[in-house]
């Protein structure tokens, strides 16, 4: 089945600048409405997670010194679960706190079906 959540290349060079000005960082998928279900990258450990909240991965980015944990909303996973996850970036502003908003792009997730 493999990892549940992987990047893009694109993903992966985005994350790469963002750590660089940010240092660590952390993603979080809450399953909200809008914008609040597309994951949030945030400096690591600015977003509290707790025990509404999985961890469903330590991501491994060449060129990142650390993994950078995607966690995401636990009732948001239960409906989720059956999918791999692959954060990708498309153009255009999101709204909310996401570390790339000024950069003029925005993460988002693409589920696939598992197999």
């Amino acid at each position: 089945m493999g990892d549940p959540v992987t990047v893009t290349p694109a993903a992966a060079d985005l994350i790469r600048s963002l750590r660089g000005q940010h240092g660590p960082l952390m993603f979080h998928q809450s399953g909200g409405c809008c914008d609040g279900s597309a994951p949030m990258c945030f400096p690591a450990g600015e977003f509290r997670t707790g025990g509404s909240d999985v961890l469903l991965a330590s991501l491994t980015v060449d060129g990142v010194p650390e993994p950078v944990e995607f966690w995401m909303a636990k009732a948001q996973w239960d409906l989720w679960r059956h999918t791999r996850l692959t954060v990708d970036v498309v153009p255009g502003r999101g709204s909310g706190f996401s570390l790339e908003a000024p950069e003029g792009v925005r993460f988002l997730i693409r589920s696939h079906l598992n197999r």
